[in-house]
Formats: structure tokens, sequence, C-alpha cells
């Protein structure tokens, strides 16, 4: 299931494969400006005015950019990077509160936003003018604001016209905006320009300065913050570095047990002398006793609040149970009825043939001797060839492999050792000749491991952590780790002493002795999700296409295209192409015509993994899928001949040695089939 959510996140990393270019252009030039002040004490106050103006044209990229191949980005940079920089004054608010003055609701503008210095231009939204506020990458790979995105005021992105669609977080240009140094709220004020959402430093306020992503933490603290007094709503706000002070002076301190029903009033000395007297003292402890014990029913009424929704919530999940199992049953019976009146029209079928089968019995014994010699030539060839005279040999489970803690989505069989990579982050290392037990467990991976294979005494192993690790079998030890990809690492496989590695819309080709990356191969319009090695070639899959690459040159001699979807497994017989697709299909190829001979339908979900073991005339083919069955085809006549159906997950991968099937699934299990 990881393959297929990794087919789902294809479509986003495609869509945002542009931006990334974007983001790692801003990155260094934005946090040289966002430091570059030095001191922070000493920073210049350096406010910007009303919102970044961008030129129309802007607004016509659509149709400018589509000329340039697919790359918006790159002419959107130079448009900006073509306006001049802003000029010093006063800057707006990013979605500030619509505050008065300081001596307003000044502690709830929790936006107000005066930066020491001019942030970068690139950190603008192209849809509010503003400094971005909880930036998203949407699905035309653009960053904007996340209110801008889910608000109704924007529905159409600027440069390409896309329609707006939150996909991911921008945590880089988030980091880039918590590192520029802005003045505290409580030390601006509404700018003199009149405009509502633009603010200046006010020289009365609080002088201190500090980073985006710290300023929570100052205001919460800080001593020019407006704070009610807590002893009566009716007195004015001041500021809570002078709280103390007028407590201290406060004609309106409550009595401590106001809460009971005392209405005194009057200064903190006047509620000292007040209090031994009032009518509540004496019976504090039993008002605090019943306010606890009213806490605690209300909390235990809420906490059964809660069951009876669980309940309620269980009750409804049954009710749809029984309607689900109402209608099964209604089915069952429906068919049912229809066997039991197909079976009796059999029965009048059979009586009316039993006299017919009287007489056939007498013509079955003058054939009895005909029969036995007959049967007598079958064994004969059976003890002498093996069984190849059964061309409907039966597969059967042998036994199960259990000890993942995840999903299994990897096999690869070397000698008497089978190696599985699972989603718990392991290889694990099975006995497959004798103990058939666990060998040994290798851990070193930070992420799914999607793929493996061996090359000489060498193991590769990759894995969504975007690494390859390289393991010595002889010792089990680990050797070496590659950094590989930017993207998880889905497929591997290793011929003429190198090693190719498949990822999203590259293939990497790595010397399997000195581990140098030696050529990248692209031009390919997707993950890469499936390699062979055969012969002298490489077959690729990817996005309905299949690329035949020279193993000599590392060029594409061929390529086929198919129908159904991502290409998720490939394998090649003597004769034939294959390939299992995200469609549920298997497709056939002529291996020297590469023309198109068959499509292999039966699976009801992705085929993700594909095997092929021959015999003398005959070859079989096995099929993985997601609906959790193995099917094996007679290459022959391009039939099924069988369907295994014993784990309880989709089935990822399969792996063949000496005759046996070997098949990981997302039930943590690997199962062995003869």
């Amino acid at each position: 299931m990881t393959h297929e959510r990794l087919g789902r996140m294809a479509s986003v990393s495609d869509a945002g494969s542009d931006l990334d270019d974007e983001v790692s252009s801003m990155s260094s030039t934005t946090v040289s400006q966002a430091n570059g002040s030095g001191s922070i004490s000493n920073a210049p106050t350096v406010a910007l005015t009303v919102p970044l103006t961008l030129p129309s044209s802007l607004t016509n990229l659509s149709g400018d950019l589509a000329d340039h191949h697919g790359s918006p980005l790159n002419n959107f940079d130079g448009m900006v990077n073509s306006l001049g920089p802003p000029s010093p004054g006063t800057f707006k608010g990013n979605r500030s509160s619509s505050a008065n003055s300081y001596d307003g609701d000044m502690e709830d503008m929790t936006e107000v936003l005066v930066f020491t210095e001019p942030p970068n231009r690139k950190l603008f939204c192209l849809l509010c003018k503003n400094v971005f506020k909880d930036p998203v990458i949407t699905v035309c790979g653009h960053t904007y604001c996340r209110l801008c995105v889910t608000s109704s005021l924007f529905d159409k992105c600027p440069v390409d016209e896309m329609k707006l669609a939150v996909v991911v977080n921008n945590i880089a240009v988030s980091e880039q905006i918590g590192e520029l140094y802005i003045h505290c709220k409580f030390g601006c004020k509404l700018a003199g320009t009149g405009l509502p959402g633009e603010f200046e430093v006010d020289p009365e306020g609080c002088p201190t300065t500090m980073r985006v992503n710290e300023r929570r933490e100052h205001e919460s603290a800080c001593g020019f913050a407006p704070v009610q007094c807590p002893n009566n709503p009716d007195c004015p706000k001041i500021l809570k570095m002078n709280l103390d002070a007028h407590l201290e002076t406060c004609n309106l301190c409550k009595c401590d047990h106001h809460k009971y029903g005392c209405h005194f009033v009057g200064t903190q000395e006047q509620v000292n002398e007040h209090l031994p007297n009032c009518r509540y003292e004496g019976i504090k402890e039993y008002l605090q006793t019943s306010e606890d014990r009213i806490r605690e029913l209300g909390q235990t009424i809420s906490q059964k609040d809660q069951e009876i929704g669980f309940l309620r919530s269980m009750l409804g999940k049954l009710s749809e149970r029984v309607d689900r199992l109402e209608k099964s049953m209604e089915l069952k019976i429906n068919y049912l009825d229809e066997n039991l009146t197909r079976m009796e029209k059999s029965v009048v079928e059979i009586d009316e043939n039993q006299r017919g089968i009287s007489e056939e019995l007498i013509d079955h014994r003058h054939n009895y001797s005909m029969v036995n010699s007959e049967l007598s030539m079958i064994n004969a060839r059976l003890n002498s060839g093996g069984g190849a005279y059964d061309p409907q040999q039966q597969y059967k489970c042998k036994g199960t492999f259990v000890g993942h803690q995840g999903p299994v989505w990897c096999l690869c069989v070397y000698g008497d050792y089978l190696f599985s990579g699972s989603s718990d982050k392991t290889i694990k290392v099975w006995d497959t000749c004798t103990s058939y037990t666990c060998q040994k467990t290798l851990e070193g991976h930070n992420g799914i491991v999607l793929a493996v294979c061996v090359q000489g005494n060498k193991l590769y192993s990759g894995s969504a952590d975007c690494t390859i690790m390289v393991w010595n079998i002889d010792t089990l030890t680990h050797e070496k780790t590659l950094q590989a990809h930017e993207n998880p690492v889905c497929t591997l496989v290793a011929a003429n002493n190198m090693l190719f590695s498949g990822a999203l819309k590259v293939i990497k080709v790595w010397d399997v002795h000195t581990h140098e990356l030696k050529r990248e191969l692209t031009g390919l319009n997707h993950w890469v999700r499936a390699l062979v090695a055969n012969g002298n070639h490489l077959f690729s899959g990817s996005y309905q296409t299949i690329k035949v690459w020279d193993l000599a040159t590392l060029e594409i001699v061929h390529s086929l295209q198919t129908s159904g979807g991502s290409v998720y497994s490939i394998a090649i017989t003597n004769h034939h192409i294959i390939a299992g697709t995200y469609e549920n299909c298997i497709h056939v190829w002529d291996k020297n015509t590469y023309e198109q001979v068959e499509t292999l339908t039966g699976h009801v979900g992705t085929v993700y993994a594909l095997a092929v073991i021959s015999a003398p005339g005959t070859t079989r083919v096995f099929s993985a899928s997601y609906d959790r069955s193995l099917r094996v085809w007679n290459m022959e006549n391009m039939i099924c001949t069988q369907t295994l159906l014993r784990h309880q997950g989709s089935v990822a991968c399969l792996a063949t040695s000496r005759g046996r099937l070997f098949s990981g699934a997302v039930d943590s299990t690997v199962k062995v089939w003869q």
C-alpha cells in the first residue's frame, strides 16, 4: 500500500517540484537579510510601505509562461527581482486587528508586524500583498497564505490561473519568516497616515525587538502590555508593570469570599480587616468542599456524556453493520434459490441420463485394458521427466515466515538466504534451507525499506529515507550508506557491475565497486517503480511507459506505451515482456518485435509484483496484487491456471528460488509456495 501512497504522493511532488527551486533560491537571501543587523538591541528601526505592489503584467502570467516549457517560477522570479526595493516608512501589519490606538485592545492585535529591516520581496504573498501568514504550497506548486487560499476572495492562482487548493505547509518559508526581526507589538502604534492596519514604532512603548518566532514568549510577559485590574472591570486598563502599584491603592478590591456571595468592596487593607468578620469565613471549608464536589460531579457528567456519545456512535455502526449483513444475506438467499432451481433441473437431467450411463458402463469395460496401458505410460513419463507432463501443476502454501512488525515491501534471494524489507525499517535474513528461521535483523534505515537487490556478496537496500545502504552478505554487517536521491528509493537492480536505483523521474547508475555515481538517466515522466535487467537491456517502468535501455551505452533503444496508469512491476521471459499496472491489468509484449500480444485480466487491484518460473516446455508467471491474491499464468495459452489466497493483506512483492515462490504482504508475513 506504500507503493500506492507513493503513487498518490507523486502527483503532489510533480506539482510542487518547481517550487523547490524558488524556496532554495530565496533561503540564503532572506536569512542573510533577517540576520544582517548584527546586534538585536541596536537593530535600526526600518518599516515598510503599504504592501508590495506588483506590475499588472503578473495578472496575465498564465499565457506568457505557457511558452517556457512548464517553468513558470523561472520567469516569475525574474519579474519579482526586477521590482525596486520597498521604501522606508510605515508598514502595514499582517492581518492586524482593527484597533484604533495603543490604549484600545492592543493585546488582541497579535498580528501587528513592524520589521526592523525590510523583508525579502519573495516573502510576500501575491494575493494579499503582505508577508506570508501560515504559508502553504498549492496544487499549482506556488506558495500563498493559508487564509488567502481558503477564503472566498481568491479562487485562482494569479500566476497560472489554476484553482487554488492547499497541498502541504511550506515549512521552509515559515522558518525564514520566523527568523526576521520585528518590534514588540506593545511598542507600536497606528501610523499617522490614517490608513487602517498600518503601524509605526511608538517611542513611548516597549523598545524590545525580537525574532518573529520569539514574539509570543516576549509579549506574554511584556511589561508594556495593557491588563485589566483583577479587582473590578470598572477600573481602567493599566500597564502590566504598573499592576502591583495599582493593587496597593485600588479601592475596588473584593472580599476573598465574593464568589460565595459576599459583596464587600474596599481597599486591600479594608478587605484584610473585614475578612475575620465576614459571615462566610466560618464556613469557607464547607463551601470549598461543596465547590470541589460540584466540580467532580461536573467532570463525572462530562465523562458520562462522552461515554454516551461513544455508545451512540457504536450503536450507529452496529446498525450499519446489521443493514449490510441483511443485504448480504438477501443476496446469498437469492443466490441459493437460483442454485436450488438449477439443481432441480440437473436432477431431472441426471434421471434422464441414468439409462444412458448404464449402457456406457458396458462400453467402458471394453476400454479398460487400453486405459490401463495409457496409465502405465503416464507413470513412466512422470518418473523420468520430473513431473513435466503435468501442465497444470498446483502450488500450495508450505509455510510462513513471521517476524516483521509492519508490511513487507520487498524480497530478494541469495543462495539459501531470503532478504525481506519492511515498514518497520529493518531487513530480516531468513534461512530457506535448513532451519527456516530468521538468522539476523539488519537495522540502520530511518524509513520504510522499499527495495533490495544482490550483486556479488553485497546486499543493497533502498529506503524512503532516500538512502541506499550496502551490506556484506558474508558477515551480515553494514558497510556503507549512499545519500542516493532527494526522494524515496523505489526500486533497485544490479547488472554489468552497475547498480541502478529508481526514484522520482530519474534512474541513477552507481559503480558497484567504488559506489560512485556514474550517470543519471533522465527523461522519465513519473516515479520509477520497476527496474529489470535482462540480457543486454535494462527495462524501466513509470507512468504508462516502459523504456528499454542499452546496458552498454545507457541509451534508450525502445519505448513501450501502456494504458492503465503507472507501471508497478515488470518481468521478462524468453519470449515476452510483461508489465503489471495500477489499474489491475497485466500487459504482454513480444520480446523481439515489441508488439503487444495480450492483456491479462482477473485482478481487482493494482498488480504490485511479477515473477517467472520456467521449466522444460512451460513458463509460468506469478502476479501479486492489492486484492490480496496471487495468480498463476500459463504463458503458452495466456490463461490463469490458479489463484492463491492465503494472505490477509495486499501482496506487495515476490521472489523465486529453486522452483519455490516467496510472497511478502501488508499482513507483515512472508509465505512460501511450492
